[in-house]
């Protein structure tokens, strides 16, 4: 069943629909889920997607896309961090449905679709990267953060990189659908 659902997940004709559809889906999905929002889901949403937007900005700062390998800040811990911070933001949101079982769909839905994405991705990259992007994979894992190799550096933040990869502009945007859900949820009556 597992393989039958990847194999969905990696159809081309789908992967276009969604890409072409993923506005009016996201609009469509938003005013179907807004009336069940439950307020006092609001902080633990809040902060579950807090912790995905950090792991975002911090790729963003880490991240000069197709000019090097990036093998600092999260990416010496996770290949994929981007991903993992936007299964958090995303994960928060959907805690403001009040029925926290929904994260267990949710899971295996982005799982599914980020294995999919990513076996495309890592394709992509052993072609610009070749063997430094072979000895990368080797000393850190796919999905799952871990130790950073030695002499990795971690502890990374570029101001530069975070302008050029849009950051300040996804922390505003981000924030500003928490702010517009916390004051729909507040002035909705009980």
């Amino acid at each position: 069943m597992m393989q039958a659902l990847k194999s969905l997940f990696a159809q081309p004709q789908l992967r276009r629909f969604v890409v072409a559809m993923r506005v009016p889906l996201t609009i469509a999905a938003i005013v179907l889920l807004v009336p069940l929002l439950k307020r006092e889901w609001l902080p633990a949403g809040f902060a579950v997607s807090m912790v995905g937007e950090l792991i975002q900005l911090w790729c963003f700062a880490s991240l000069d896309k197709n000019a090097d390998l990036a093998a600092r800040g999260p990416y010496a811990l996770v290949r994929n961090p981007m991903y993992l911070g936007r299964f958090f933001i995303v994960g928060g949101f959907l805690l403001l449905l009040g029925q926290p079982w929904i994260l267990l769909p949710y899971a295996v839905g982005y799982w599914l679709y980020m294995d999919s994405r990513v076996g495309r991705e890592e394709a992509r990259l052993r072609q610009i990267f070749g063997e430094s992007y072979e000895r990368y994979c080797a000393q850190v894992r796919r999905f799952v953060p871990g130790l950073p190799p030695a002499g990795q550096p971690v502890a990374t933040w570029s101001w530069k990189l975070f302008r050029q990869n849009h950051g300040p502009l996804n922390l505003v945007l981000t924030l500003a659908v928490w702010i517009a859900v916390a004051i729909w949820l507040q002035m909705r009556p009980l």
